[in-house]
């Protein structure tokens, strides 16, 4: 029975399937009714936009490079032969490095050598942490709209995905429904924050409550912070530092997004030891190690001054300012994200109220692609988000002024 708007849904993973394969397509969505895989509507707009010529703001990756020091190291990496399979738990010298980043920002203290794992990026880490802690039939809280694999992470692992809406007028989940998820069936809560699609940053009320119902139930916390250095006008706070939340808690972050070099895929978490311990016996059997070089010029970014990570959150916050006006003036109604790489765009003022229709024709009205929040949630959810549209703003300046300008002809084509 699909959920009543603003309550909890539960993703079934009950059906016959062939394999873990399509446990996970069916988590993603991606599993049609004849069993066949469907393409993602990522890859459907990526597609879109390569043969239209459009302007890609749907997918999260900057068309500009990091920085030039970070670069160097790589290169410099390669020529000194850091070419082959580095340590399984990581190199040291990134270890460290991330265990002086974790005390210089937060003020918390990280044993290199037992807490910390070097991973092939977020994916994999969020992937070998569900694995390692899941059995079939656990359940996962996680907020939606949320990061697509999670779902089909959850589902691979033969668990059950429990989501709690974000309110789309403000994108912050009622706690009340939030404690209601949360029962002694719940092995883990999923987080992102800041968030993704939607840009927003749970408050410290809501992260205390989620320690809380953590220890309550004897559940973990994973949190995937890979846009800790991209805030805009507040500083992260990892909830592993929260009074009773760092012995239960994953924490997930990677170089990827910080330092804009997201096909390195250089990722990493801190656990307590046996927890870090467990997820390394699923991770050694998935890539086993990787990146060699890049990890090194990592772990020199991690340790660049202060006013670089000031200067990236800055950055992006301009380009997000001028996407926002834009929209705004091609006639969207926006919603404000605090961190991260998009914003979320409201097309019914326009006249559409279908995202997915729209995003599908939006090359040919405007020459844009963008990416409907729909992908993010389940259907059941879908009547909340049907108009909005998520749209990324970590391109260069003359790209988004592009953008911008194509985006203005929707409004004389709407008549609005």
């Amino acid at each position: 029975m699909p959920a009543r708007p603003g309550t909890v849904a539960t993703v079934s993973t009950d059906a016959p399937v062939p394999g873990p394969w399509s446990r996970a397509a069916r988590g993603a969505g991606l599993l049609g009714d004849d069993g066949s895989l469907r393409p993602s509507i990522f890859a459907e707009m990526s597609a879109l936009a390569a043969a239209t010529g459009s302007i890609n703001l749907g997918q999260g990756f900057p068309d500009y490079d990091g920085p030039p020091e970070v670069l160097e190291a790589a290169r410099q990496a390669i020529a000194d032969g850091i070419n082959q399979y580095p340590p399984g738990l990581g190199m040291p010298v990134l270890r460290n490095a991330i265990a002086r980043h974790q005390q210089r920002f937060y003020d918390q203290l990280v044993d290199p050598d037992r807490e910390v794992l070097v991973t092939a990026g977020a994916t994999e880490a969020i992937a070998a942490s569900l694995l390692a802690l899941l059995e079939p039939g656990d359940e996962v809280v996680m907020l939606e709209p949320y990061y697509d694999s999670y779902a089909a992470l959850t589902a691979l692992a033969g668990a059950r995905a429990v989501t709690v809406p974000l309110d789309p007028r403000g994108f912050t989940p009622d706690l009340d429904q939030l404690a209601a998820a949360v029962t002694d069936r719940t092995r883990v809560i999923l987080l992102n924050s800041p968030h993704n699609p939607t840009g927003t940053v749970l408050d410290r009320t809501t992260l205390e409550l989620i320690v809380e119902l953590a220890n309550r139930h004897d559940a973990y916390i994973i949190s995937d912070e890979v846009y800790e250095h991209l805030l805009f006008a507040q500083p992260h706070v990892p909830i592993a530092t929260l009074p009773g939340a760092a012995e239960r808690t994953i924490t997930i972050s990677s170089g990827g997004k910080t330092f804009s070099a997201t096909g390195w895929k250089i990722g990493w978490l801190l656990a307590p030891p046996a927890i870090r311990d467990a997820i390394l016996a699923v991770k050694q059997f998935l890539t086993f190690v990787n990146g060699a070089p890049f990890q090194p010029a990592i772990a020199i970014g991690l340790d660049l001054p202060d006013a670089y990570f000031a200067d990236v959150a800055a950055s992006l916050a301009r380009r997000c300012g001028l996407l926002s006006a834009g929209l705004q003036s091609a006639g969207f109604s926006v919603s404000a994200p605090a961190g991260g790489y998009f914003i979320v765009a409201d097309a019914a003022p326009l006249g559409y109220d279908d995202a997915v229709a729209f995003c599908r024709a939006l090359p040919d009205l405007a020459g844009v692609v963008a990416i409907p929040l729909t992908a993010f949630v389940q259907p059941e959810r879908v009547g909340a988000y049907r108009s909005l549209v998520r749209f990324a703003f970590c391109k260069r300046d003359e790209v988004l002024d592009d953008a911008v300008s194509r985006l203005t002809r929707l409004r004389s084509a709407s008549g609005r």
